[in-house]
């Protein structure tokens, strides 16, 4: 009997020795700007499939409110990697001392101050004292990127000319009545209007330098051996696995991007820099929060 209870044990012992490496092959993945399960499956489940038949790895979405949850799931150990943008990124090394894995290329990534082509500001001196709207606070392309611009212009954050925001749609109603002076926006927005608003002529007053990549981050609580696997299956598999990215509607910003795996956290110090020309010198919380 004694010998019965002891194997019974032995063996009960060894189903406890596996348990950390099964879990070590699965990963909790989040993306900050995508809100609940459902549409986290939509946009990401091609990609999640591919990644999983590539690497051996299985991943497990992990959905959040919005960017702040995400930083405090990371910190709570809560989950393993996250796909997130520049401005976010520099929050989450601040707080959880997160390792950039592979950065996620958004091509013509720059942010864009507009104005009416047929309206009354013709240079960027002329935004003094008037007021512009970027479309979300915090966001790298619509405030941070063209407030950083303006500032390496000469005009100050919120001192030269009153800064404010509403949505980028709003904001170009707003704009064509006369309300706002400017917007600061992106790429894909001036698209948009172009598409949307084919009778609203905007005219480009300043383009920022080239913005930083989205990245996909790692929880410094991940073993380094599974943050290379993730890696390379990135490095060696690129081509499949961003065509299962663009695979769906919401991650066209994606599309004729690569990734780049030799990415680390000084890449981002170009960010902290536009953090500082709003005035912002601590990067371990989102602003606004």
């Amino acid at each position: 009997m004694f010998k019965k209870i002891l194997a019974a044990g032995l063996f009960a012992l060894g189903l406890g020795a596996v348990q950390p490496s099964q879990a070590a092959d699965t990963l909790r993945f989040a993306v900050t700007d995508v809100d609940g399960l459902e549409k986290l499956q939509r946009e990401f489940g091609p990609f999640k499939a591919e990644f999983e038949k590539i690497s051996g790895l299985k991943v497990d979405f992990f959905p959040v409110s919005g960017r702040t949850a995400a930083v405090e799931a990371m910190a709570a150990d809560q989950v393993d990697f996250v796909l997130t943008g520049p401005a976010e990124y520099v929050v989450f090394a601040a707080r959880t001392k997160a390792v950039p894995v592979v950065t996620w290329q958004r091509p013509d990534y720059y942010a864009h101050v507009v104005v009416l082509a047929d309206g009354p500001i013709k240079t960027i001196a002329d935004l003094k004292g008037k007021k512009v709207s970027f479309h979300e606070i915090g966001s790298t392309s619509r405030h941070l990127g063209p407030a950083s611009a303006l500032n390496d212009k000469g005009l100050a954050y919120n001192r030269d000319y009153e800064a404010t925001f509403v949505k980028t749609n709003v904001g170009l109603e707003a704009l064509r009545r006369g309300d706002l002076a400017a917007l600061g926006v992106n790429g894909n927005d001036i698209a948009g209007a172009a598409k949307k608003l084919p009778d609203l002529k905007l005219s480009i007053l300043l383009k920022s330098a080239e913005l930083p990549d989205d990245v996909l981050i790692a929880s410094p609580k991940v073993a380094p051996a599974t943050i290379e696997k993730v890696r390379k299956a990135f490095l060696e598999s690129g081509t499949q696995l961003m065509g299962a990215v663009l695979a769906t509607e919401g991650n066209q910003k994606y599309a004729g991007g690569t990734f780049k795996a030799g990415v680390s956290d000084k890449d981002y110090d170009s960010v902290r820099a536009m953090y500082r020309a709003v005035g912002i010198n601590s990067f371990d919380k989102f602003i606004g929060n």
